[in-house]
Formats: C-alpha cells, sequence, structure tokens
C-alpha cells in the first residue's frame, strides 16, 4: 500500500512504496525542540521507497545523539519539516508521520528516549519504550532487518 504527504503549503509531495522498516515515537530533546512537541513519530524507511515531487526540500545538518551527523530536510517555502537523514542508519529517511495527507492509521512501534520524555505523558501499555536506543536484532521484525541489511550492503 502507498502513503502519500507533503509539507502544509504543497509544494513538496512524496509517496512511499514500501512500509515502513518501523516506526518510532522519538523524546530526544532535539525532536522536541525541532517540533515544538513532547515527541515526534517517525517512519523508518529506505530512502528509495520516498518518491518526493514537486520543489526540491532544503536541508541542515544536526549532531544526532550519538554524535553522528543527522540531516533534517524541510520545504523552503513553508519550513515543514519533512523527514530526517541519520547517516548511521545508511540510505534511508526518518519521515514525519504528521505530514502524511493521512496519518491517522500510523501507530508508534515503539518509543525510544524515554529518559527526555515529558512527565505528563503516559507510553501507551503494551509498547515498547527504551530511555535511549536499542539493539535493531532485539526489535525488529525479521523482514525489516533483511531490508535493513540488504540496503546497507547495496
Amino acid at each position: 500500500m502507498t502513503r502519500t504527504g507533503g509539507c502544509a503549503c504543497g509544494a513538496v509531495r512524496y509517496e512511499l512504496t514500501n512500509s515502513p522498516l518501523i516506526v518510532h515515537a522519538c523524546h530526544c530533546h532535539d525532536c522536541q525542540r525541532l517540533t515544538g512537541s513532547a515527541f515526534v513519530t517517525n517512519i523508518w524507511i529506505e530512502r528509495k521507497f520516498v518518491e518526493a515531487t514537486g520543489e526540491t526540500p532544503q536541508s541542515f545538518r544536526l549532531k544526532g545523539g550519538t554524535g553522528q551527523p543527522h540531516d533534517v530536510y524541510f520545504c523552503d517555502t513553508c519550513g515543514t519539516y519533512l523527514w530526517g537523514h541519520y547517516h548511521a542508519g545508511g540510505d534511508t529517511l526518518l519521515v514525519r508521520v504528521g505530514t502524511l495527507d493521512d496519518p491517522s492509521p500510523i501507530k508508534p512501534d515503539v518509543h525510544i528516549f524515554t529518559r527526555s520524555k515529558l512527565p505528563w505523558f503516559e507510553i501507551p501499555k503494551g509498547v515498547r519504550a527504551f530511555d535511549a536506543f536499542y539493539k535493531l536484532d532485539d526489535v525488529w521484525p525479521a523482514e525489516s532487518l533483511k531490508r535493513f541489511r540488504g540496503n546497507r550492503a547495496a
């Protein structure tokens, strides 16, 4: 199933042509600061499955929590943050769920960096949560691991 999305002004549109590897709710300070919210929900997916049209998103680089580079992509017209690229993650993107045309069916598989979670937010029962990051082999479905490792080897 494909999903479509884009920025607030419509200058950048995209289509996701495969399912997510995983969906994160990230509570790190960087995500809180960039979104102005308690956390961000991201679809982690290979770049080749994010087909963008319209204006080319602009980007800036931050140092992620691991110390590795993190590029944040946004619409140059309206400033909507669309996705991020963590260099340690290979050729993948973290697409902001809130930029989907219909984000309602997407739920986080896991909450990460909960050590900086705002105290008033309760993680739903039964959802995995980690103080920081986690080992992929311990959390990801086998098919996602296979796709991710194949992408990194290419």
